[in-house]
């Protein structure tokens, strides 16, 4: 029987980001405020990593209220028809000179489901000053937004769009060992269990 580790996401300590290039010359950058997954490791090991990740499309926040609607509405993520983006992943593959390692999965927006390729940092594992086990990554890449059918765009007189076609992904993703807390709960039910029937 493989030793299965379940893991689950900070969410206090993680974040999902994005930029988008604005008028050919700047960066709009927003972030999505919930999100959850499900992932597992046959031990601790990353590499063989399960990862199903869901995205709530309507917490799209891009630090403007008015943008925010427009990136909700049916032009962009129509988060009302499509309620969730979701990745799926059971691909990581060895280290390459740099360091990073490449993660291979399935990324749904708008119904679409497309292969992307993204760029996973290990920042290791260690235990917190509460004794919890927690992994850290930076995930990195970009994409096409046309391929998911997100393709408004406003042409400029000068030439060229309003919003170019490229979307760079950045996330910093802290995961706590969800099995060992757990056992942490199962041994403290045992521990007060036992302290009733002393008493």
């Amino acid at each position: 029987m493989t030793n299965e580790i379940k893991w689950s996401i900070d969410q206090a300590h993680s974040e999902i980001s994005f930029k988008v290039k604005h008028l050919m010359i700047a960066n709009i950058k927003g972030a999505f405020k919930k999100f959850d997954a499900s992932i597992y490791t046959v031990g601790k090991d990353f590499k063989t990593a399960e990862i199903d990740l869901s995205i709530d499309a309507s917490s799209i926040n891009t630090g403007e209220a008015k943008r925010d609607e427009h990136l909700k509405s049916v032009d962009f993520l129509d988060s009302k028809k499509y309620k969730q983006l979701t990745f799926t992943s059971s691909t990581i593959g060895e280290a390459g000179a740099g360091g990073n390692h490449e993660l291979w999965g399935e990324l749904t927006i708008k119904g679409i489901t497309k292969p992307v390729k993204l760029l996973v940092e290990f920042g290791g594992i260690l235990k917190d000053p509460w004794r919890s086990e927690r992994a850290g990554f930076t995930i990195t890449g970009k994409i096409n937004r046309n391929d998911w059918g997100l393709v408004w765009n406003t042409a400029l007189e000068a030439g060229g769009v309003m919003l170019s076609e490229e979307i760079t992904i950045s996330c910093e993703i802290e995961l706590t060992n969800a099995d060992q807390k757990d056992s942490k709960l199962e041994l403290e039910s045992a521990t007060n269990k036992k302290t009733v029937s002393n008493n």
